[in-house]
């Protein structure tokens, strides 16, 4: 899944939504997992960039990144 492409990305984590005029901030980590995901790297590279990145295990990350990314689907973020 990729972050739509008329999703406006800043730099500071804030995310715009101009389809439904919805806004969004997310954390330090959440900018990297967008920031990769705009990179288009797959799930398992987010995950190694995650885990080399912050102090965290594998099975956190990965419940993590599930759950962030259902988040980002349901506000219809990604396809």
């Amino acid at each position: 899944m990729r972050i739509k492409k008329n999703i406006a990305v800043s730099e500071s984590g804030f995310l715009f939504n101009p389809s439904t005029g919805d806004s969004f901030s997310v954390n330090p980590v959440g900018q990297d997992v967008i920031r990769l995901m705009k990179e288009e790297k797959s799930d398992e590279e987010i995950i190694d960039e995650i885990l080399n990145t912050y102090m965290v295990d594998k099975n956190t990350v990965e419940k993590d990144l599930y759950d962030f990314k259902n988040v980002l689907e349901s506000f219809k973020l990604i396809n």
